[in-house]
């Protein structure tokens, strides 16, 4: 007797093979049985003809820290037949904290981690992971991200750290991976964990070494003329810590990008990376917007800079744009209730709303809003053509970087894995084996998720089933809450948390870790 057997899907089982039918039995929250169980008996059988069943997809890169707790269902998630997520990224979230590290966390990343009021309490990576025991429909592995190591040992401070404050951040690290991290994130444009040096980063990495994890890195510059340098650096901290690396968000130009990863492989080093389809990025409005020397000190001393009329004078006079023209980039969140109509335009569009030169409108908002201000900025330094070059190359996976707050958010935590599947296989880009390999067991096996992004017998049943003439992304720049459509059946550790296209009440997920 099954608890559930999945009748007469096309099952592509993640490996990357072609597809073969079958059924799956599953029980006691693990796939049982797989191939031909026409004579089984089960407490559910799902009707599977016509549709595809396939393991449940790993976000590699997704900014789910507090908006899954705030949200458990998290159906832009299920919709697209997500079913982990890798948390903890770009070396500024949640955990480990102390409460001061945590208050600074939560502030600084607010336009893209929310300010939801959460009743749960934590301080270590296991206080943290037990959060999502659980509690929530998708399962969670996390990161230990630099910032709050470094935040923890000395604060704010921009200066190499002591030979004693890296032996305690390494002891830190050490910490959280025996609690059940699955490695080291930093982001190199984020405050504090832009402050640390390539020394540093590799000292911390040698921490992470026993247990095999692996260094995530937002880069500190994606753009062809900085890319190669950042690149080096990557390899540099995984030949001299002995780890595999991997590249966050890898929005950079395919044919430089590319052959450096090759021959990073070819060298010996175990290099990876995910990508989202989208030719914009989304982050808070502060480091888009801000000199880094603007924000030192946490974000009461960037308030209190922003009030500063000879600095706002500097900022009208040239305001810093690394990323293209600021009258480009697209308000997303904004915390301020009088400012909120302004989500959905742009800084020039919001600019004339509040009858402002565009500096003194991002320093408007910024202050309003305590730095909790979200935007999306347009790429241009890739093209439609290098999104699928880096879709093709087998060190791809998928990270949405989605981002669940403001009423205008990037439409990618809602869309992209939905477009992976429909549009660009539909499109020719790739096969679905091709997409369903890269987008379930690549990342499971990169973060040493042994038992899932498979479908194999004695693997977690996180499984789903959707048509694959019907799955498509529907969120877009104007509406990014739109739900995917044409995913019918998602189960988390055996659980149905998506039964015959609509959302049950189940809470399954798990925290996960390495092995």
């Amino acid at each position: 007797m099954f608890d559930i057997v999945i009748r007469q899907g096309r099952i592509i089982d993640g490996s990357g093979l072609p597809w073969f039918r079958g059924d799956v039995g599953i029980c006691n929250q693990r796939i049982a049985a797989i191939g031909n169980l026409s004579g089984a008996e089960a407490r559910l059988a799902i009707d599977a003809r016509d549709r595809v069943v396939c393991p449940g997809f790993v976000d590699a890169h997704v900014h789910g820290d507090l908006m899954l707790l705030a949200d458990p269902y998290h159906e832009p998630a299920i919709r697209q037949g997500v079913t982990t997520y890798i948390l903890g990224q770009d070396g500024v979230a949640m955990a480990p904290a102390s409460a001061p590290t945590l208050e600074y966390m939560r502030r600084y990343t607010a336009g893209f981690s929310g300010t939801p009021e959460l009743p749960h309490r934590w301080a270590s990576v296991a206080d943290y992971l037990a959060c999502f025991d659980r509690t929530t429909a998708v399962n969670v592995a996390v990161l230990v991200p630099n910032g709050n190591v470094r935040m923890e040992v000395m604060g704010l401070e921009r200066r190499p750290p002591t030979p004693a404050e890296l032996g305690r951040m390494g002891r830190l690290v050490r910490q959280a991976m025996e609690e059940g991290a699955v490695g080291l994130s930093s982001g190199l444009d984020y405050i504090p964990s832009r402050y640390a040096e390539t020394n540093e980063l590799i000292a911390l990495c040698r921490a992470i070494a026993p247990d095999g994890g692996v260094y995530v890195t937002h880069m500190r510059r994606y753009d062809a003329e900085g890319m190669p340098a950042s690149m080096e650096e990557v390899f540099r901290i995984g030949r001299e810590a002995g780890v595999p690396v991997h590249i966050s968000h890898f929005n950079s130009p395919a044919a430089l990008a590319l052959p450096r990863v090759d021959a990073g492989r070819a060298e010996g080093l175990d290099v990876t990376f995910d990508l989202y389809c989208y030719l914009a990025g989304s982050s808070i409005l502060a480091m888009v917007a801000l000199p880094p020397e603007v924000q030192e000190g946490g974000v009461e001393a960037t308030l209190g800079r922003l009030r500063d009329l000879e600095i706002r004078q500097q900022l009208r006079r040239g305001p810093w744009q690394p990323r293209g023209p600021l009258e480009e980039v697209r308000l997303s969140f904004v915390a301020a209730a009088e400012h909120r109509h302004l989500e959905g335009m742009t800084l020039s569009e919001a600019a004339a709303e509040l009858d402002l030169p565009i500096a003194d409108a991002v320093c408007e908002l910024l202050l309003a809003s305590e730095l909790a201000v979200g935007c999306i900025a347009p790429h241009r330094h890739r093209t439609e053509a290098d999104i699928q070059a880096m879709m093709q190359h087998p060190a791809m996976m998928a990270g949405s970087d989605g981002i669940f707050t403001g009423s205008r958010p990037h439409p990618r935590g809602w869309g992209c894995f939905a477009r992976y599947l429909g549009h660009y296989v539909r499109a020719g880009t790739w096969t679905l084996e091709q997409a369903v390999c890269h987008l379930s067991h690549h990342a499971a096996r990169r973060f040493g998720l042994k038992d899932r992004g498979l479908l194999r017998e004695g693997f977690a049943a996180d499984v789903v089933v959707f048509d694959p003439t019907a799955i498509a992304d529907r969120a877009t720049f104007d509406d990014g809450r739109q739900l995917a459509v044409g995913v019918e059946h998602v189960l988390v550790n055996g659980e149905l948390v998506l039964h015959e296209g609509k959302r049950t009440a189940a809470l399954p997920g798990r925290p996960l870790r390495r092995g």
